[in-house]
């Protein structure tokens, strides 16, 4: 299986409004455009936080469908 390969892909900062900015040339690679919506996903165990990551809502509708597509149809049966 694949592990997949992480980076840090920009640095950055909390406003006086709590907004973040993502820097522009990493909007654009990553094709986020104004006004997408994006899933804020926290990552834990018993202790302490490990990460944070963001991910576009319809790629997390994609994820959710595809994890809960055997379930539903197992209860449907």
């Amino acid at each position: 299986m694949d592990k997949g390969k992480f980076s840090v892909e920009a640095i950055v900062s909390c406003d006086d409004r709590g907004q973040l900015v993502l820097p522009k040339d990493l909007r654009k690679r990553l094709k986020i455009g104004s006004g997408e919506k994006l899933a804020l996903l926290r990552f834990m165990n018993d202790k302490e936080e490990f990460f944070l990551t963001l991910i576009k809502t319809h790629a997390l509708e994609d994820l959710i469908k595809n994890y809960m597509s055997p379930v539903i149809k197992d209860v449907i049966k």
